[in-house]
């Protein structure tokens, strides 16, 4: 009788002991398929399709940090295009200096009011002149925050008769804000100032 007993708990020990191992097993089997599935969904949330003329196409997401000197440089070209690129019109001057001003501090906004005090604006519509502008080249630090720039451009100046080409060098520094539809980078340029504005080049037409 004690010998059927011992071994009825022995019996118990062993199913206790695998009950135990089975526990564990599915506690670890369960965590490691939830972080999976978590892995998947983070992979996944990282791959956006964009449908354009009928046909899908891949983006993938990717942290801020990787895309800095790609966005500052575009945020530094957007800048530079509405803020010189002008047409003989109020309306359009307006509209780019507008754009323009929502991506700069008040450096950005002393300079358009000095431009416009000189009376440079009215000069613009009254000779029936357009400018434009071409980013050559864009030198950008992104050791140092807030992020130190210049910007080399060419800076067109058309007339009915002639286009004068000016060499347009400038800088400034750069530093995070929020994100909006009027700033898409999330940047602002501060302390930014014209280096050199000379003409280079006459051209007759």
């Amino acid at each position: 009788m004690f010998t059927h007993l011992k071994n009825i708990e022995t019996a118990f020990r062993h199913v206790k002991l695998f009950s135990y191992l089975l526990i564990a097993a599915c506690t670890i089997i369960s965590c490691f398929a939830l972080y999976k599935s978590y892995q998947a969904a983070d992979l996944a949330s990282r791959h956006i399709y964009i449908l354009a003329n009928g046909k899908a196409l891949e983006a993938f997401a990717a942290d801020r940090k990787d895309n800095i000197p790609v966005e500052a440089r575009d945020h530094i070209k957007m800048f530079h295009h509405y803020f010189f690129t002008l047409d003989p019109d109020e309306k359009v001057i307006n509209a780019n200096i507008g754009k323009a001003l929502y991506l700069a501090d008040e450096s950005a906004r002393n300079q358009y009011n000095d431009l416009k005090e000189k009376s440079y604006y009215n000069n613009l519509i009254s000779g029936n002149i357009s400018q434009q502008v071409v980013v050559d080249s864009i030198q950008l630090d992104i050791d140092q925050y807030p992020y130190y720039f210049k910007c080399f451009a060419t800076q067109k100046l058309i007339r009915a008769t002639s286009t004068i080409n000016r060499s347009l060098v400038t800088q400034g520094y750069l530093r995070n804000v929020a994100r909006s539809d009027n700033n898409p980078h999330g940047f602002l340029i501060q302390h930014w100032e014209t280096l050199a504005n000379r003409d280079t080049t006459l051209q007759h037409q």
